[in-house]
């Protein structure tokens, strides 16, 4: 991992720009976080702490305040838990959207595969669709194009609450790499802009933990191979807390440890729960590896 880490320490990032709705954004080392809002009531992990409305909106005032460049809602938990209807997804994310664009400047993703979700968002005011599910709604990408709006093409084995206990693969990076180069070419397709387009690897969806080890560390592989920006969405997940034995609670530090060898190989958006923690270390990284290639040795004697 030291030699990985030091040979990305050398590698010159390509220049790219990330998309959204009217606005480019340069993210050759600029990090873009990405705040996690959970309008459920069993998210693995606040279970349910914020899905009263005024807790779940001081929650978003402080992800602003700590630094989120997107705030993320969604409705319905990715993991096995108790069924979300249409409707009642409706209703935990489109009132929440609508209040979040009433006060905040701050781009809005909503965390969601279903189209009709897709599009309602879009009309409150998301300019982002996160969709874990690798768009297996094939209406999906037809509303994001319609409404100008950037997508997060996922891998997933099989589909979202889905229990996925023994994943196998017979060349899990190839295997994840045509996925994601199939939904890439179908976003573009549907007339996404590249630069619209984010990759997630997909860690701890439909991965055990060697296997989510193992896409992190290809990361730069990824990033070079696929050419998006690239995703990544490790806050608290089950493999980064088995390196240690950690429970949900205690996996802040390896979070960050995992972003920063993620930031370090290539990804430029990172989805979290603990903004603060993870602003500060990878915008710190930008500027460490900013200066190593672009600017000049004077500007800090």
């Amino acid at each position: 991992m030291q030699n990985l880490i030091l040979q990305d320490l050398l590698y010159r990032p390509k220049k790219q720009a990330l998309r959204l709705a009217n606005s480019s954004i340069d993210i050759t080392y600029k990090p873009i976080i990405m705040g996690i809002l959970n309008r459920t009531t069993d998210s693995f992990f606040d279970n349910g702490q914020y899905f009263d409305f005024d807790k779940f909106l001081a929650k978003a005032e402080s992800l602003v305040r700590d630094g989120a460049d997107i705030l993320d809602i969604g409705g319905v938990k990715a993991g096995i838990g108790e069924p979300v209807t249409l409707d009642q997804e409706l209703d935990r994310v489109i009132p929440a959207i609508e209040a979040l664009k009433a006060r905040f400047d701050t781009p809005l993703s909503v965390d969601t595969w279903d189209a009709t979700v897709l599009e309602e968002s879009a009309k409150a005011g998301a300019v982002i669709g996160n969709d874990i599910s690798g768009f297996m709604d094939r209406r999906y990408l037809t509303v994001a194009a319609k409404y100008n709006l950037a997508v997060v093409a996922t891998h997933i084995r099989l589909k979202p609450r889905v229990y996925d206990p023994n994943p196998h693969y017979d060349d899990l990076i190839k295997e994840v790499t045509n996925f994601l180069q199939y939904r890439i070419q179908l976003a573009i397709d549907a007339g996404i802009s590249k630069n619209s387009i984010m990759a997630d690897i997909g860690p701890d969806l439909g991965k055990s933990t060697v296997q989510s080890l193992q896409l992190l560390k290809m990361s730069r592989y990824f990033r070079e191979t696929l050419d998006v920006p690239m995703f990544l969405a490790v806050s608290n997940k089950d493999f980064v807390g088995d390196i240690l034995g950690l429970k949900v609670t205690e996996r802040t530090d390896v979070s960050n440890a995992a972003i920063a060898i993620g930031y370090l190989s290539g990804h430029r958006i990172f989805r979290v729960h603990e903004v603060s923690s993870a602003a500060h270390m990878t915008t710190s990284l930008s500027h460490i590896l900013k200066s190593k290639f672009e600017m000049n040795e004077t500007e800090y004697d």
